[in-house]
Parts: structure tokens; sequence; C-alpha cells
């Protein structure tokens, strides 16, 4: 009996010892800012598609890039200095598009395409980087639940500057459309923002790294969330369940169109599906064939920007 009991207690201190790697592993590779992509890019497409891909995006970053823009500087709730980009319309415009990128990434790097699109129809854009991203300040990737803060102090920033003239609509993608869903519930927004569009945005944090954990380490849920939430609670701030697209979603009145590439396999289409089936404000869905994680625009760029034009041509004029 004793040797069956000391070797249950090995075990269990040689599991207990590999789910505290596993969870500092999981913290160190996602929470800390990292300053480099952290998203492997075969998610998006294969070599194929993404030399395609490239055939689209390259143009256009490099054209925006040539543009006068101008760079601006915020403070956040919490002192965090963000930063952005602000390029107006060619003619006066009342229009204006807050663009938020995903996971790793930066304005001038993820949102270049779309942004380019948006000046071409008459909307002013502004071009963030998150918290712990690009220019911005900060320690710690804030997953849309910090950063939800961070999106409403750009349109504080906004309807200041611009006397509360401009009819603003909110774009993400990723963990950008995760903070514009979940910024989307402020109430004191609602005047303001008159549109939201959510490319593949996942339901909270603790949703999308338990999915990644099972996928791609294979490793429990239990106890390993638990030690992950407990260390950024700490160290950032704030837990992976404290807030949701899904608790958004049933305070939000603003309208929303939600786009999704069903061949996602790093945010699973059922994500935004499970969104749009809470939403209680007016909605739409776009699911892109043929499209991985983020790359539905690229995919089919024609059919994106014409949902894009019929959806907000009801509600920004």
């Amino acid at each position: 009996m004793s040797k069956i009991l000391s070797g249950a207690l090995l075990l269990a201190g040689g599991t207990a010892t590999a789910c505290m790697v596993g969870a500092k592993t999981l913290f160190n590779r996602t929470i800390p800012r990292q300053d480099k992509l952290r998203v492997d890019m075969s998610e998006m497409a294969d070599m194929d598609r993404w030399q395609e891909y490239m055939k689209f995006i390259v143009p256009n970053r490099e054209w925006l890039e040539a543009q006068e823009l101008e760079h601006v500087v915020i403070k956040a709730y919490d002192g965090t200095e963000l930063h952005a980009e602000y390029f107006p319309s060619e003619t006066e415009s009342n229009r204006l598009v807050i663009c938020n990128h995903g996971y790793t990434g930066r304005g001038m790097k993820d949102c270049t395409s779309i942004a380019v699109f948006f000046h071409k129809i008459g909307y002013d854009c502004l071009i963030v980087d998150h918290r712990a991203h690009g220019d911005s300040g900060g320690d710690y990737v804030g997953f849309g639940i910090l950063d939800r803060f961070d999106c409403r102090s750009w349109i504080k920033y906004i309807e200041k500057r611009f006397d509360r003239k401009k009819q603003i609509l909110l774009y993400g993608v990723s963990m950008g459309a995760t903070t514009v869903l979940m910024a989307s519930a402020f109430p004191d927004v609602v005047d303001s923002v008159k549109a939201v569009i959510a490319d593949c945005a996942f339901t909270s944090p603790y949703d999308v790294f338990r999915h990644i954990l099972k996928r791609d380490y294979h490793l429990p849920e239990f106890p390993i969330m638990n030690i992950n939430n407990a260390m950024c609670r700490k160290k950032a701030g704030y837990g992976f369940d404290d807030y949701s697209t899904l608790d958004a979603m049933a305070d939000t009145d603003i309208p929303i169109l939600f786009i999704h590439g069903k061949e996602d396999t790093f945010v699973p289409v059922w994500m935004t599906e499970k969104n749009f089936k809470n939403c209680h404000s007016e909605k739409d869905i776009m699911l892109v064939e043929n499209a991985g994680h983020a790359a539905s625009y690229f995919e089919n760029p024609q059919a994106y920007e014409e949902k894009i034009k019929a959806f907000t041509g009801k509600y920004i004029v």
C-alpha cells in the first residue's frame, strides 16, 4: 500500500509540476508585451494563398505609408501612452473609422488595406496601436478586456477634437474585433458610434486560450487555466473571464456586422456565431468561404467591401 501511495504522490507531484510549467509557458508566450508576431501565419493561409494575398496587401501598405499621416498620442485611463496615425479623407467628411489590429500586430501593419478602402469611400481613418503593441506603451497585452477602455478613450478623443460632429465606425480584426465588440457596450459611446464591424472576434481570452491549450498542447484546462489566470490578474491586473463579448452583446444598442472565415482554426467560427446569436442590437453576419484566421478580406476583397458598404450605408450617412 505504501509503495502504491508513494507512486501516486510522485505522479501527482510530477503532474503538478508539469501544469505549473505549462501555465508559466502559456503566460510568458501570450501576456507580456510581444514585439514580434506570435501568430502562425499558416493560420491565415497556405503559402500559395499568401503570395496572392500579398499582391493585394503590399501595394496598399506602400501607398498608405507614403501618405502624410498625423501621429496622435493620448493617455489611457491608467496613464498608459497610446499611439495612432490619423489619416483624413481627401474631402471634408463627417465619417470616421477607428481601426483596431490583432494580437502582436500593429495598426500600420494589420490595418493598412482596410484603411485604404475606408479612405477611398470617404472616411477619416484613425489607425491605432493597442497597448503593449507597436508604438503604444504598456507591458501586458489586454486581450480586449483592457483594450475596451482604451477604445473608449480614443472615441472620447475624437468626440472632443471634432466637437461630436463625426459619425464613428469601429472596425476590428481578431483581438481588435473583440475589443470593439466589448467597447460597444459602454453606454456613453452610443451617440457617436453608429456601427461596429467585428472580423473574427473571440468570445473571451479564457475561451481562446482554452481552445489553443487543447488544440496545440493537448493539456488540460484545469488547473493550467486557473494558474495562468491568477498570474495574469497579479501581473497584468485582469482575469481572463472578467468580461466577454457575450456580456457586451447583451448590453449593446449599436448595429454590428460580424465577419468570420469558415476555415479559421485559431479562433473557431462558432465564437462569432455565438456572438451573433447573443447580440441584441441590429446585426448582420458574413461567413467567408476558404478564409482562415483574419484572412476574410484578402480571400474575397470585393465581397467584403460590398458587404461593408451595404451594412454601414444603413447607419452612417
